[in-house]
């Protein structure tokens, strides 16, 4: 794949010929949500398989109600809200390759996790990543039984020339160093 703007150009084609990714990572959609069931993302969409789908219980004692597919900080729930720009994200990321559908994203097997959490309210982006660093610390304390290897978040927060010793955006850098002190 090329594009015009050779500064752009990421020769993802190179990559796939050595890789197309792994279902043993999980990458954090921080986003507005994510449409759990677009055709080129279901089959990669990250799954809490402790949880029992919609019967309003923390099934796995994570602390989260129906955490199935991520969480919905805005809401402090398991429902994930099918937002385009989150899909589209979620797509860039991971979407299905060579499965003769829609579009393909840089890995093609990589396990993708929603998480409603784009905002510039400080409590909602803090729940969105607290979800995201309490599944990678489940996952590492229990030798990978549960929670979820997340080995990367990707946010499209949209706040410029956010400054992390400023403000409220100091607790935003608290949990970016939380986050990276567990990998």
């Amino acid at each position: 794949l090329a594009v015009q703007d050779n500064s752009a150009d990421i020769h993802v084609a190179n990559v796939w010929n050595k890789s197309v990714g792994s279902q043993d990572y999980v990458v954090a959609v921080v986003d507005e949500g994510v449409d759990v069931e677009h055709q080129d993302l279901k089959d990669n969409m990250w799954v809490n398989k402790g949880e029992i789908p919609g019967n309003g219980i923390d099934d796995d004692n994570n602390g989260y109600i129906d955490d199935v597919n991520g969480w919905n900080a805005y809401d402090s729930n398991g429902t994930l809200i099918p937002s385009r720009h989150g899909t589209h994200v979620a797509g860039i990321v991971g979407a299905r390759g060579n499965n003769q559908k829609d579009v393909t994203g840089v890995n093609w097997n990589v396990k993708i996790m929603g998480v409603g959490a784009s905002s510039a309210t400080t409590s909602v982006v803090l729940e969105g990543y607290g979800y995201v660093l309490a599944q990678k610390k489940r996952w590492l304390e229990s030798k990978g039984q549960y929670g979820a290897n997340v080995v990367a978040t990707n946010s499209s927060f949209g706040v410029d020339r956010a400054r992390c010793e400023n403000g409220d955006y100091r607790l935003w850098n608290d949990v970016y160093t939380a986050m990276g002190e567990v990998g």
